[in-house]
Order: structure tokens, then sequence, then C-alpha cells
């Protein structure tokens, strides 16, 4: 941060401040951070993305795609399932997940979609 990117006297617009703080207090914060924090991992991100992708992945596909062991793809996934991320399912001795959250589907397409725009701005 410098000089440039504050402000030189402090002024706010009370009616436009107040508007917000009310819209704010209406919603329901409690799991918005917890979902970032989750998403916030590099392995978990790609794996709500693979799930995008293909709609049903098992543990052991998913551990060869980001590359790690099974039991660390077991790990994530269950953390995501923890929020409720993913579903899965029990077949034989395989397990199946997949993406149970829509709008988590676009967060992922949106966030990859900044990047690129952040990127093509550098």
């Amino acid at each position: 941060m410098s000089d440039k990117d504050i402000c030189e006297v402090y002024c706010y617009d009370e009616e436009k401040v107040d508007r917000i703080q009310k819209k704010i207090k209406l919603e329901d914060w409690s799991g918005v951070t917890p979902l970032f924090k989750v998403l916030a991992d590099e392995k978990r991100a790609k794996i709500a993305y693979s799930l995008c992708q293909e709609g049903e992945l098992c543990v052991c596909d998913m551990a060869n795609i980001i590359g790690v062991s099974v039991a660390t793809a077991s790990h994530h996934l269950r953390t995501l399932h923890k929020q409720g991320i993913v579903n899965y399912r029990k077949e034989g001795k395989l397990v199946f997940y997949s993406l149970d959250d829509k709008p988590v589907k676009q967060l992922i397409t949106m966030a990859l979609a900044h990047r690129k725009e952040v990127q093509a701005h550098v």
C-alpha cells in the first residue's frame, strides 16, 4: 500500500454505509468463511474442479488426477463432504464422489475466469 491508495480526508456517505450495513446483517455469514477456507486449499480446489468436469469420480481416480495418495485424496474428500460440497456413494469396495453444490461449480468456474482476467491485465 502507498499513500495513493488511501483517502487523504476521512469522510463517508452515511446513507450508503447504513444501507449496506443493514444488508450485511440480514445475511447468514456463518458458512461463508468456512466454504472459502475449504476451497482455498489447492488440492481441494482441484478436486472440486475435477468433479465439475466429470460429475463422479472414485477416490482412486481422484488421487491420480491430483497426484496424491489415496489416503490424502480421501482426507480432502472427507473435508469437502463435511462442508456439504460433495456427496459420496459406495459401490462394492469403491467409493465414488460427486459435487453436491451447483453454486460451488459456479464459484470454481468464476474463480478460474477471474484468474485469467487478472493475468490478461498483468
